[in-house]
């Protein structure tokens, strides 16, 4: 006998499903992965229905259209799928596609006891799943720009009261100490304060890319007194561009990401004069090929 659209046992079936799709698609290795996106519930991160769910891309032209399309009721069946939900459509502020943050986590290694910075929270989901890889034994301080988003995280994360959200900038300074960061939002370049803020062994995974078009979600680890720490691209990816950091001309990163490959980078450097090995020079920091 099917349960009754809307009950909990629904919403419980359907995240099961949701999470077994999500952690297949992602080939997260980390059980904990399935678990989490099994365990957080989308709905009340979504809003009520019916919903604006993204079915082409952001980038395109706005006179081909809405790159949305809207669900026809508030089954919540349309949330339990791979698909980005709108925030603020005509921003293209979206509770972001969930295999790419399935992988993005797997790679980011959130462990129960750490301390992790969220910088973009939206409404909060990918926060809660956080919160949930932590435990209650870790912390998880979330960073949204955006005071009304902020407030609706801060209202979604009562469950999880060892997550917090603070309506600011989370590339200014005052971060707390982390073992690992991760943004949701493109940036040029790391900001410096995140590089400060992470604890000797810390990971930062954040969306290398110009201010407008494709980048990739960079993964650095940080080796303390190190002028050339590990990094590598997790996934191509498109996010919002981040505020709080300085414009920066972004020709030369556009130019990177053209060229490729993105797998082909295996460390970001400092203080030293970029060689061959350099895969995009950012000034005071470079993208190599060449390991650490």
């Amino acid at each position: 006998m099917a349960d009754r659209v809307g009950s909990d046992a629904h919403s419980v079936k359907l995240r099961g499903f949701y999470a077994s799709l999500v952690a297949g698609q992602s080939a997260a290795a980390d059980r904990r992965i399935e678990e989490a996106f099994a365990a957080v519930p989308r709905e009340p991160f979504a809003g009520p229905g019916p919903w604006s769910i993204l079915a082409a891309n952001v980038w395109r032209s706005r006179d081909r259209g809405s790159p949305y399309v809207t669900t026809p009721d508030d089954d919540p069946a349309f949330l339990y799928q791979d698909v980005l939900v709108a925030l603020d459509a005509a921003r293209s502020i979206n509770i972001g596609q969930p295999s790419l943050h399935a992988l993005c986590l797997d790679a980011l290694a959130p462990q129960p006891g750490e301390t992790v910075i969220q910088v973009g929270t939206g409404s909060g989901y990918y926060t809660a799943l956080l919160a949930h890889l932590v435990r209650p034994e870790g912390q998880v301080h979330g960073f949204e720009i955006d005071p009304n988003l902020a407030e609706r995280t801060a209202r979604n994360l009562a469950p999880w009261p060892w997550a917090r959200v603070e309506a600011r900038s989370g590339a200014s300074d005052g971060l707390p100490q982390a073992d690992a960061i991760y943004v949701n939002a493109g940036a040029p370049r790391p900001a410096r304060v995140w590089l400060d803020v992470l604890r000797p062994d810390g990971r930062l995974l954040f969306p290398l890319q110009p201010r407008y078009g494709r980048g990739g979600m960079l993964l650095i680890c940080k080796v303390a007194g190190a002028a050339a720490w590990p990094a590598r691209f997790v996934s191509p990816s498109v996010f919002i561009p981040l505020q709080g950091l300085p414009e920066a001309d972004t020709e030369g990163l556009s130019e990177a990401f053209a060229r490729g490959p993105l797998m082909a980078v295996r460390a970001i450097r400092f203080g030293e004069k970029p060689d061959a090995s350099c895969w995009y020079d950012g000034g005071d920091w470079w993208l190599s090929t060449r390991a650490p």
